[in-house]
């Protein structure tokens, strides 16, 4: 069943049309993971779909709803998460009050209980909880920022250049906590320019290239396809 259709979808910034008429579906409890070069419009398809940006065209379903054009404070009460590109972490706060702000559209029960789940998931926020995201590691930025996205207990969480920056030791502790997610029924979309990592944690995949999708099927198909390993792969 898809949660998330995105159909003809046109994107632009200012004159340059960045995204150009694309399309595709997440189904409930799958992974779905858009690939492609740096440009190539992942991140503002992202933005789009999770109510940063404004589409020009086309239109946005979340769970049978048109959503096309909703700001993104109004997708978090209905199910959607965005854990954006740069973790966007509440730098002078700490990592405890980064929490409470993920869960704005909860009761504070509903939030406790939320934060000892999160602190189960990620042992070292809990061990950091007092101190100030600011000094955190990368690593742990990144936990944060994706701990405060599942705060609102979302349907779908959006997951944006998760291993950003990070060394090779700790996105691998990254995408080990995507698969336990997805093991948990978990909804992702994931935005991911490591498309090694990307393809061999997804259901399906789609890729993009200067706005416009030039692949898609099952992402372990495309794991092994020669065009792709060429293009992303470095094979």
């Amino acid at each position: 069943m898809s949660m998330l259709s995105v159909k003809d979808l046109h994107v632009y910034y200012g004159s340059i049309h960045a995204i150009k008429g694309i399309s595709f579906d997440v189904n409930e409890g799958e992974i779905v993971t858009l690939i492609g070069a740096n440009g190539a419009g992942k991140s503002t398809t992202l933005n789009t779909v999770g109510g940063l940006l404004k589409p020009a065209e086309g239109s946005i379903t979340f769970s049978d709803e048109d959503i096309t054009g909703t700001p993104a404070h109004k997708l978090t009460t209905k199910g959607m998460a965005l854990c954006p590109e740069g973790r966007r972490i509440f730098l002078q706060m700490s990592v405890k009050e980064n929490l409470d702000m993920g869960g704005f559209t909860r009761t504070a029960a509903e939030n406790a209980e939320s934060i000892e789940k999160i602190y189960e998931r990620f042992p070292r926020l809990k061990e950091r909880r007092r101190q100030v995201a600011g000094t955190l590691s990368g690593g742990e930025q990144q936990m944060l920022a994706m701990g405060r996205a599942l705060m609102s207990r979302p349907k779908l969480l959006m997951l944006d250049e998760p291993s950003m920056g990070l060394a090779p030791i700790l996105v691998e502790e990254i995408f080990n906590i995507i698969r336990d997610l997805h093991d948990q029924g978990t909804t992702i979309l994931l935005v991911e320019q490591n498309a090694q990592m990307a393809l061999s944690v997804a259901d399906r995949a789609y890729v993009l290239e200067t706005g416009k999708i030039s692949m898609e099927g099952d992402a372990k198909e495309l794991l092994h396809d020669e065009r792709v390993r060429k293009a992303y792969l470095g094979a």
